[in-house]
């Protein structure tokens, strides 16, 4: 389970420093994909064949199924990491989550989320809520 938040960047060649406690977790490889709300996900190899079998079970007739496959499947890598612990965020990815420089790296339980750090630390980031939020949230799905 991935958890925790790291500050980091990218270099000039759009590689990132997947920080050492989350990539022991990884492995030797992973997936990176488009993720919700502008920022990428990461994902073990095996975690990313388990969405792949929930998403094989969607009904693909519905439009928005087939929208969703495409953001979440078309521009997803396989990425090795290099001596250094890095891996390339490639152009199309590195575009849609606003990634200039400087990231926010965190665990969000079976992935990893990356986000630009402008993005997260917006006022206007909707994805961060406050504790009363959360509880009202939460208290939806009996938690």
């Amino acid at each position: 389970m991935f958890m925790g938040t790291t500050y980091n960047s990218i270099d000039d060649k759009n590689r990132m420093i997947v920080p050492s406690r989350l990539r022991n977790e990884l492995g030797g490889s992973c997936v990176l994909t488009k993720g919700l709300d502008k920022c990428l996900y990461i994902y073990t190899t095996e975690n990313w064949a388990k969405q792949m079998q929930k998403i094989e079970r969607l009904p693909e007739s519905d439009p928005k199924v087939r929208a969703f496959i495409r953001h979440f499947c078309a521009n997803a890598v396989e990425c090795e990491f290099d001596k250094q612990g890095r891996v390339v965020i490639p152009q199309e990815l590195k575009s849609y989550a606003g990634i200039e420089k400087e990231l926010v790296t965190m665990g969000a339980m079976s992935k990893i989320e990356v986000w630009s750090k402008e993005t997260w630390d917006d006022p206007n980031n909707d994805s961060k809520m406050e504790t009363e939020d959360f509880a009202n949230a939460l208290s939806e799905y009996n938690f």
